[in-house]
């Protein structure tokens, strides 16, 4: 049997289009002011982890945390785009409210959580973003066993960890936080994923981090 692997997971530093609630889905945004800062503090607080490797989104705003995570460790960063957001289609670009107005039908299905929904314009459903994610994460954990790999991504990818981690269905109500540079634990085995930590915030001293639902 082989070694567990552990995972460190974490989430992008705040963009504008977080503060504003404007859908990204895989367009590529940067990180703001905050999301630059966050990113640090994430860093420092993982400084002192024995890690063994880091993978990320090719999107900026991953790739930016990344950075700064993996710059006390002299590792260099692995790209991976099965780590990248949704893609949202259509949805992309558009605000919340934007997307309840112009979109209705689509929100609605969005909203529910339908997992056969794929947003109008080349959007995945969940049911396809799920299995991206979980073959993805299982396949980078299988190549360090004994080790601890940090995976920097985004809000629904946190989302598809912890409802591996939990053996949740997609459907099932949030009621977790995924927060802006958020620490979070987990452990790879072949048998699954299993939620050690989440939502780790201590590192952003006080400051509240915008939570997945503010925009992925």
């Amino acid at each position: 049997m082989q070694t567990p692997t552990r995972i460190i997971a974490v989430r992008h530093g705040e963009t504008d289009w977080n503060a504003s609630t404007r859908l990204q889905g895989q367009l590529d945004i940067e990180l703001n002011a905050k999301g630059r800062w966050q990113a640090q503090r994430a860093g420092r607080a993982l400084a002192r982890e024995d890690v063994g490797a880091v993978y990320s989104s090719d999107l900026a705003r991953a790739w930016q945390t990344a950075e700064a995570i993996a710059a006390p460790h002299g590792v260099d960063i692995q790209p991976d785009q099965r780590l990248r957001e949704r893609a949202f289609g259509e949805f992309e670009g558009r605000t919340f409210a934007d997307i309840e107005r112009e979109l209705p039908d689509a929100a609605l299905l969005w909203r529910r959580r339908d997992p056969d929904f794929s947003p109008p314009g080349g959007g995945e459903n969940l049911l396809v973003f799920q299995a991206r994610v979980v073959e993805a994460v299982a396949e980078l954990a299988a190549r360090h066993p004994g080790e601890l790999v940090v995976l920097v991504a985004h809000g629904g990818v946190m989302d598809v960890l912890y409802r591996a981690a939990t053996r949740q269905e997609l459907q099932a109500p949030r009621t977790w936080q995924l927060g802006n540079t958020s620490i979070n634990r987990l452990l790879w085995t072949e048998q699954g994923l299993t939620l050690v930590g989440w939502a780790d915030d201590g590192h952003l001293e006080g400051d509240d981090a915008l939570d997945e639902a503010a925009a992925a």
